[in-house]
């Protein structure tokens, strides 16, 4: 099996592509593709750093798809709490996401639609969801699966959490997972989004972020990691 991996930052692959044996590398559109396996295990790992954002995310997810024929795709990083019972350090995965800053209301749709796509809103695979939880509570981390909600913007504003949590309820929020499951949506390719929450996506998460996001990445590196060991 093929799995493609995508982290945004640096710090969110460098974790995995540690614990990889590294067989070839890519570079295409400016992006580097690590291509390997983890010990132990049959599946072939093509590893990228996307960059931040959806188009970034876009872009990277669509040449796993098209030039490595990935069978699978899981997104990894951190994302900033949209609840109050979920806390630093927990893990969200994705049960399903959509874009929180896709606005064409001036013309009757409702925040978040999509114009005439058939859905706004991007399911993750259950067999990896399922694999996600069991391995995150085999490591004993906190977990919730739920709604992730992507935008390009860092939302460090307790008003603008606000208006988010009202419209949309998810579980949190980050830059990319919507633009992976968009892709993913589109082509047919199973995905899920692993988050681990390195802030609250209020006032004081510009000083949370630099502060957890290192530690957050790992845990959530090291998730995506035995998920990728785990499935068939």
């Amino acid at each position: 099996m093929n799995i493609g991996i995508i982290g945004a930052m640096e710090e969110e692959v460098t974790c995995i592509k540690e614990k990889m044996n590294v067989i070839s590398s890519r570079k295409i559109c400016n992006i580097d593709f690590y291509i390997g396996t983890f010990s132990g295990s049959p599946n072939s790992v093509f590893l990228a750093r996307s960059g931040m954002g959806k188009v970034n995310a876009a872009i990277c997810t669509q040449i796993l798809i098209d030039m490595m024929a990935v069978d699978a795709v899981i997104n990894t990083g951190v994302a900033g709490s949209m609840r109050n019972d979920i806390h630093i350090g927990d893990i969200v995965i994705s049960k399903n996401t959509r874009y929180h800053d896709f606005d064409t209301t001036e013309i009757g749709d409702e925040p978040g639609i999509i114009s005439r796509m058939d859905t706004s809103i991007f399911e993750g695979d259950p067999t990896l969801i399922a694999t996600a939880q069991k391995v995150a509570a085999e490591l004993g981390v906190q977990n919730f699966t739920g709604l992730i909600v992507s935008g390009d913007q860092f939302v460090a504003n307790g008003e603008h959490k606000k208006a988010i949590c009202d419209f949309y309820a998810p579980l949190c929020c980050d830059m990319e997972s919507a633009a992976i499951g968009h892709t993913c949506y589109l082509n047919n390719v199973p995905f899920v989004n692993i988050r681990a929450i390195s802030d609250n996506a209020e006032d004081n998460a510009v000083v949370d972020y630099p502060t957890f996001f290192a530690s957050m990445a790992e845990i959530a590196g090291n998730i995506v990691e035995k998920i990728s060991c785990s499935i068939a």
